[in-house]
């Protein structure tokens, strides 16, 4: 028998089957985004880590992707003839290849975010500093439980 009350229990599966509305809800923006960026969703993945992570190498670019190295060539193929990256060799091993993002383009990607960006802001608009605190310490810990449940599963495995 269980020592988790079931209102706990109630209160975090509705947390979990949020979360997972919420997975979804987002892939299907970041589809619609990409579209109309004429972008694959694995290349808009790419960019966007490119964007919050960069530059990066290609091989630890697609470690965080969960990608194999070959397939990266592909995406960053397309990536850069969209105008979207850029490829530099890395000062410190001129061997080595840096994939950083081109700013050029990130007004396009805001204008498309921007009825997602104004409904959290007057969302985020009903909750004080501490209530905001806590949600995003959550959001953290939501976002790094992902990341090591992930990476449990190797790549090709059910």
């Amino acid at each position: 028998m269980s020592s988790v009350p079931p209102s706990r229990r109630r209160s975090t599966s509705a947390i979990k089957e949020s979360l997972r509305a919420l997975s979804t809800q987002l892939s299907l923006l970041n589809h619609r985004v990409g579209a109309q960026l004429e972008l694959k969703d694995v290349d808009f993945d790419c960019l966007d880590l490119i964007n919050r992570h960069g530059p990066l190498s290609p091989t630890a670019l697609a470690r965080r992707a969960g990608l194999h190295p070959a397939t990266m060539t592909g995406i960053l193929d397309r990536l850069e003839r969209g105008g979207w990256v850029a490829r530099d060799r890395d000062p410190s091993d001129r061997r080595a290849v840096m994939v950083r993002a081109l700013r050029e383009r990130d007004a396009e990607i805001s204008a498309l975010f921007a009825g997602m960006n104004g409904r959290m802001d007057a969302l985020c608009a009903d909750y004080d500093e501490a209530e905001l605190a806590l949600l995003a310490a959550f959001l953290d810990r939501v976002t790094e439980a992902g990341r090591a449940a992930t990476d449990e599963l190797k790549p090709g495995e059910s």
